[in-house]
């Protein structure tokens, strides 16, 4: 499909958090955007619309990913952004945020620009750029923020490095407040971290490797959540990992600041015991010290993935962030104190959330939810819901259907992830984008280009 003539997704379990929408329903869509849910038969669209058969299947708004690093510029060898929205379309997603610590680092208009004008003439899904907080990342000098959010910037963020310099931290706050946009900052005091490889606990002393406390990132964030109080700007928690770090974001949301926190699937769901391996079942077998199960922050405990899980259900979490992070084969092809950090993660996101689902410990409307509406409110985006007169983003999947992780079946060039030869459930089958068909499973590659 190449264009975006009449369709209708009929017979499938319609789940739009927005509308406290959950019923066996026909999704009308024409000229792009989402006509009605449902209509009488009178009012179909005129001629021969396309029609998609989705009985039995979930029909949800298009996911929102608002962490994902697409590495361009510098890090195309990783990930570009055809592969990356390629991949994000085999995942349900039809928005994705990139994070800006690439090479040159997003922290001017023209390499922003240049993102933005790749994404225009490469992308399948759509592409909205964070810029750096700090020139270079250096955490020295503020990037000119009202220039780059003139230029299309949604928020600000030196992901990856945190910016130590809590008088820096502040003015960003200070100046970011006046354009009405969010920052982020990589929670991690690195006096606590230098050296370390993964969560500080029984299973790195078992292991011999230096391990993170939960501490480097409690330490840090609290001090932000501080100066969001006193600045009044809008703070966005990353990759919040642990159970501490709840605590602090729940206190600050009940004291009134501005703040809005996303969780990834990896952290909600794997532990540090998958370090030390994992034989069974035998097709996932994984070995103690497998670089693809390193990562930053680092995987914890079950107790933070517990405490994690109940602030997302409570609302003190507000979303679910892939972090999705490609590397190439010899990033991770080496010790793992030397290994790269990060999992590739668009593909198997709503896998890992549907594990949560399928042990009940997550209804699949809340799910939804934190996938779609959830994630675009925090970064004021469009899309997350399948309102009429809205973009026709949309996922179609099954929840139930059984795969198992194949890494070079992965449309991402980072193939890097710790669940190769894991059985899960969870397949997307079609993803549309204004309307426009941008991938089927059924040809294991996306379809077309959207429109505009």
């Amino acid at each position: 499909m190449t264009d975006n003539g009449p369709l209708v997704i009929r017979g499938g379990r319609v789940l739009d958090p927005s509308q406290r929408l959950d019923r066996i329903a026909d999704v009308v869509i024409e000229n792009g955007l989402v006509a009605a849910i449902d209509p009488p038969d009178g009012q179909l669209p005129l001629g021969s619309p396309t029609v998609v058969d989705a009985s039995g299947l979930v029909v949800t708004p298009g996911f929102v990913d608002i962490h994902a690093h697409l590495r361009v510029p510098g890090f195309e060898y990783k990930e570009d952004t055809a592969s990356g929205t390629r991949a994000a379309a085999a995942g349900g997603f039809t928005t994705v945020c990139a994070m800006p610590n690439t090479d040159p680092v997003i922290d001017s208009r023209s390499v922003l620009e240049y993102v933005l004008e790749q994404a225009a003439a490469e992308a399948v899904v759509r592409v909205h750029v964070l810029a750096a907080i700090s020139m270079g990342q250096a955490g020295e000098q503020l990037v000119e923020m009202g220039d780059l959010s003139d230029a299309g910037a949604i928020g600000f963020t030196d992901d990856g490095i945190p910016v130590a310099s809590a008088k820096l931290m502040r003015h960003a706050l200070e100046y970011a407040a006046q354009l009405g946009r969010p920052i982020s900052n990589h929670a991690e005091d690195r006096a606590l971290t230098a050296g370390t490889t993964m969560h500080e606990g029984k299973i790195s002393t078992r292991l011999g490797l230096p391990g993170t406390p939960r501490q480097a990132e409690e330490i840090m964030l609290a001090r932000d959540l501080l100066l969001a109080e006193l600045t009044g700007g809008r703070y966005h928690c990353i990759h919040v990992t642990s159970g501490g770090s709840v605590d602090f974001i729940r206190r600050a949301k009940d004291r009134g600041a501005d703040v809005t926190a996303e969780v990834s699937p990896h952290h909600l769901t794997l532990t540090d015991d998958l370090v030390a391996g994992r034989t069974e079942p035998v097709s996932a077998a994984l070995a103690p010290y497998d670089a693809n199960t390193k990562v930053a922050p680092p995987l914890r405990e079950q107790r933070d993935c517990d405490a994690l899980l109940a602030a997302l259900r409570d609302g003190t979490i507000d979303c679910i962030a892939t972090d999705h992070a490609p590397h190439a084969l010899h990033d991770k092809d080496l010790e793992f104190a030397n290994a790269a950090v990060g999992f590739t993660g668009l593909e198997t996101a709503l896998p890992l959330v549907l594990t949560l689902v399928h042990d009940g410990r997550l209804d699949l409307v809340e799910a939804v939810r934190c996938l779609t509406v959830e994630p675009a409110r925090c970064y004021e985006l469009p899309g997350g819901t399948l309102q009429p007169g809205q973009p026709a983003d949309v996922t179609v999947f099954d929840p139930d259907e059984e795969f198992v992780v194949e890494p070079s079946l992965l449309l991402s060039k980072g193939k890097n992830t710790p669940l190769a030869g894991m059985p899960m459930h969870g397949v997307v089958h079609r993803t549309f984008v204004d309307g426009v068909e941008v991938f089927n499973r059924a040809s294991l590659e996306p379809v077309g280009a959207r429109a505009g």
